[in-house]
Order: structure tokens, then C-alpha cells, then sequence
């Protein structure tokens, strides 16, 4: 198997962990949605992607209508995507995703949070270049070839497909997202679930205190209510 699928091995069962924190995320993925693209997801594909992350937790249908609804609301104020860059102790790299409506609190929120555990809040750039930015996809494997998927999408961007116990998982570079998504739903393949990852170059391996001072920070992060997602360099 490839880097995506120990990566994707390595992280399951932490993303999406809390079910509250999971609906959180993904009302703001809705909000962003909506005000980019319209609230029908007939139209709006960034939406339809969103809506099935969405049925994928089961979060129920009630919670994902109104939240597009409030999202379609003028005085619904909008989030923008801002990317954290920095190191924590011991030279590990840490990327981390936020969706704020006030950059002002989550710039001093996250840089609180590398200062604590003797970390550093870098410059943009600093970090990003170490890890590849990719697009993921899982769909049911039920009469699906995989080899023969795997041949077809290639020429879409496709770069790892495997099967796991939750079916089949496609990885692809970030920008072949679309294409991937009008592919498999012009051959009526249903998409479970789909995001976006970004998988370290290469890790470094810590000892049993020094992974205990990054998951100190990694968890401060975490917790953080503008934070979405948060990616490190160390060896899991």
C-alpha cells in the first residue's frame, strides 16, 4: 500500500472524533459553501460534497437544512479559510486549517497555543511546502472492479485507490477534486464521503515523552473552535 492509505490508517478514528465538534465543522463547510456556490446542491457541487461529509457523521437531515437555510440568510456573516503555519517542540512541522469570522482572535488563539508548549507560529510558507496538499473520495466497493476503477481514473488525477473496511478510497492531487467528482458522478457512483488532506513528505520519529509534548499542543489546537483540522509531521 502507498503513503495515503498508512496516512489515512494512521488518522482514523481521531477526524471527526467528537460528534459535536464534527457537526461544528461542518456547518461552517456549509455557511462556505452556500455563500460560494447557492444553496441547491443540484448547482452547487462544493455543497453536494459537504452534504454527503454531513450524512457521512449522521448528522441529521434536519440540522443540514437549516443550517443552508441560515446560511442563505443575509446576516449570516461568512467564514474565511485562513492556514496556520509553525513548528512544535522537537523540529515537528504542524499545518492547521481554520474557517474564522474573526482572524483577529484566531491569530492570537493559535499563536497562544504554540508559545504554551514551546512552540513557534511561523510566517506563511514556512511549513506548507512539506506537505502534499491532496483530495480524497470514498464510495461503496459493492460491484465495483477496483483495478479496472483504478485504470479509468488515472487519467482524472488518480493516484492511490485501495479498499479498507469502509470501502473504496480514492486519492488525488488537490486540484483534481472536480474532475474525480463529475467522473464518478456521471457514472452514477455514489460518493460516501469526500475532503481534502495534507499528508507530510516526510516524519520524524519521538520518543514516548517528546510525542507527549506535541499531543499537548496538537490537543490545545484542537479544541479550538475556528480550528478544522490540524496535520503534523511526526510519525504516528
Amino acid at each position: 500500500m502507498g503513503r495515503a492509505f498508512e496516512f489515512r490508517k494512521a488518522r482514523k478514528m481521531k477526524r471527526w472524533a467528537a460528534m459535536s465538534k464534527a457537526f461544528t465543522r461542518i456547518g461552517k463547510d456549509i455557511v462556505m459553501a452556500v455563500k460560494e456556490g447557492g444553496p441547491d446542491p443540484d448547482s452547487n457541487s462544493r455543497l453536494r460534497a459537504v452534504i454527503q461529509n454531513a450524512k457521512s457523521v449522521n448528522m441529521p437531515k434536519d440540522n443540514i437544512e437549516r443550517a443552508i437555510k441560515r446560511a442563505s440568510d443575509k446576516n449570516q456573516g461568512d467564514y474565511k479559510e485562513v492556514l496556520f503555519e509553525g513548528y512544535g517542540p522537537h523540529g515537528i512541522a504542524i499545518l492547521v486549517e481554520t474557517a474564522t469570522d474573526n482572524n483577529t482572535r484566531t491569530v492570537a488563539n493559535i499563536r497562544s497555543y504554540f508559545n504554551k508548549c514551546n512552540g513557534t507560529l511561523g510566517t506563511s510558507g514556512s511549513v506548507e511546502f512539506m506537505f502534499d496538499h491532496t483530495c480524497n473520495f470514498r464510495i461503496q466497493s459493492e460491484g465495483i472492479d477496483i483495478e479496472e476503477l483504478e485504470l479509468e481514473l488515472i487519467d482524472f488525477g488518480a493516484e492511490e485507490i485501495f479498499q479498507d473496511e469502509d470501502g473504496i478510497i480514492i486519492y488525488a492531487p488537490f486540484e483534481s477534486f472536480g474532475a474525480i467528482q463529475k467522473e464518478l458522478e456521471d457514472r452514477s457512483i455514489e460518493i460516501l464521503s469526500s475532503g481534502f488532506e495534507r499528508i507530510p513528505t516526510t516524519t520524524t520519529t519521538l520518543n514516548e515523552e517528546q510525542v507527549a509534548d506535541i499531543e499537548k499542543l496538537l490537543e490545545k489546537i484542537e479544541e479550538d473552535d475556528d480550528v478544522q483540522n490540524v496535520y503534523h509531521s511526526m510519525q504516528e
